[in-house]
């Protein structure tokens, strides 16, 4: 029965404290940063990052008002169109560097994509893996999950953005974790990635093949694939404690992308190890807090998107802060709701509408029995 649907004002009554709080947090964190060092990259990107955090936040909250549930099983298919067809836009009229042509410009502006399409993909294979739910360990079931993710994150690596890749690969693993697939199926994908890791390894170039290995040992290549890491680590070491405050330091204007992807070394050295680990806190503190949402949803696949939002934040996080730590290879992941970066921070935020939307939406109305 459904009578007596909730009002605008109760909507934002429920709406997640914890989650809004720890991602404003690391948002003005990210602005406070890239203002004090805007003498070495410019004050272009801090004004971009305010108004893509404006824009941003507006579009969370609109995003929280509405029913996820009716718009996303109205809007199913075309997700999954729109996945598809931003990325052949990519691939054709994409521009990049080394072969990551994954950015559309548009004069001075340039987006993303693929950021988006990380939304998309967490909605529809959410869908599908409650569409199989009862039936999730049967091989004609992880078929057909294998197929849908494999399409998604196959031309993403055709467009030649494997960082992106490993990051849908870790959503997918989260969510498919998350509804139940036995892991007898990921010990068996473990070892045929162990099998054929030799031979990936012999058709990889030289170069390839120093980089993947100076990204865990940059010592060893200190002039050039272990440049960045170094560089990072240096910064990060210099910041000490304390930090040398916002208008100290050095070593960050040495940094190539200290305004986007290693940013947190920015905020080592600026801010020492006590605004790192401010950073760490609320990320942490938010990924928890999902993972709590995601055992009370009042829709199965609501708890699946859950688990790929947390999914993704652990992902992003422990290589961004891996690779800045020069423990991890450089693969341009950028840190959530800190780096640099337009497409970026809207994805996020459209993440946290849907999180708060779920939220909003968990007890619909006031007289409701679902049927599933």
């Amino acid at each position: 029965m459904r009578e007596f649907s909730i009002s605008n004002r109760e909507k934002f009554r429920r709406i997640d404290p914890v989650i809004l709080l720890c991602v404003l947090g690391m948002n003005i964190l990210s602005i406070i940063t890239l203002a004090s060092a805007a003498d070495a990259y410019g004050s272009w990107y801090v004004k971009v990052q305010i108004f893509a955090s404006v824009v941003s936040i507006l579009v969370m909250f609109v995003i929280t008002f509405i029913d996820y549930d009716a718009l996303f099983q109205k809007l199913k298919f075309a997700f999954f169109a729109a996945s598809i067809i931003l990325i052949i836009i990519v691939k054709i009229w994409g521009t990049g560097s080394n072969g990551n042509e994954n950015w559309i410009s548009f004069g001075n502006v340039s987006i993303q994509p693929t950021e988006l399409v990380k939304v998309t993909f967490m909605i529809t294979f959410a869908l599908h893996l409650d569409r199989v739910k009862d039936k999730i360990n049967h091989p004609l079931s992880i078929l057909q999950l294998a197929l849908h993710a494999g399409l998604i994150i196959g031309m993403v690596l055709w467009q030649g953005d494997l960082g992106m890749a490993l990051v849908y690969m870790a959503i997918m693993a989260f969510m498919l974790f998350g509804a139940g697939v036995s892991m007898w199926y990921f010990a068996g994908v473990a070892g045929m990635v162990l099998i054929a890791s030799p031979f990936a390894w012999s058709v990889l170039t030289e170069k390839q093949q120093m980089r993947i290995i100076a990204g865990f040992n940059p010592e060893l290549d200190p002039l050039g694939s272990g440049w960045h890491a170094l560089r990072s680590r240096d910064a990060i070491i210099a910041g000490g404690f304390r930090g040398a405050g916002f208008s100290g330091g050095t070593q960050y204007a040495k940094l190539w992308g200290g305004q986007s992807d290693f940013l947190f070394s920015v905020l080592a050295e600026k801010f020492g190890f006590l605004g790192t680990l401010l950073y760490i806190v609320l990320i942490v503190t938010l990924i928890i807090r999902i993972l709590l949402l995601a055992r009370q949803t009042r829709k199965k696949y609501a708890s699946y998107i859950c688990v790929g939002i947390a999914g993704m934040l652990i992902a992003q996080a422990v290589e961004n802060i891996g690779m800045c730590l020069a423990l991890l290879p450089v693969v341009g992941i950028t840190l959530p709701f800190f780096s640099y970066g337009a497409s970026s921070i809207l994805s996020m935020y459209i993440c946290v509408g849907i999180l708060q939307s779920i939220c909003t939406h968990n007890k619909k109305y006031y007289f409701e029995r679902e049927t599933q």
